[in-house]
């Protein structure tokens, strides 16, 4: 089955930090590891959610916006889409993320 990982932080926080603060390091080995376990399938860091573009709809028609449709202090900050035998592997890839103060949500994928 197919999870997709979302990694979410708080955008502001992780923009405060220095680089080796980030520990793109631990990051990289950590995105390395998964791709050698044959298990990760696409992934990558996201932009600030300030860079956003939201499409919405009102009466039927698509208004284009700056930002995030959401205000809040988190924001995915990268995904990963992995293939797991079931969530409990996927929970255990989720737990070596290695980025402290940020989440990892899993989410499983609609198989089509």
């Amino acid at each position: 089955m197919r999870y997709m990982l979302l990694m979410v932080r708080d955008d502001a926080e992780w923009e405060a930090l220095s680089d080796s603060e980030r520990d793109y390091e631990s990051i990289l080995r950590w995105w390395m590891g998964v791709a050698e376990r044959g298990v990760l399938r696409d992934g990558g860091e996201l932009q600030p959610a300030r860079t956003a573009t939201t499409i919405r709809w009102e009466g039927g028609k698509p208004l284009t916006m700056d930002g995030p449709f959401m205000e809040a202090k988190e924001a995915i900050g990268g995904y990963g889409v992995i293939e797991a035998e079931d969530l409990d592997a996927a929970i255990a890839i989720a737990r070596t993320w290695p980025a402290r103060g940020h989440k990892v949500e899993i989410r499983p994928i609609v198989p089509r």
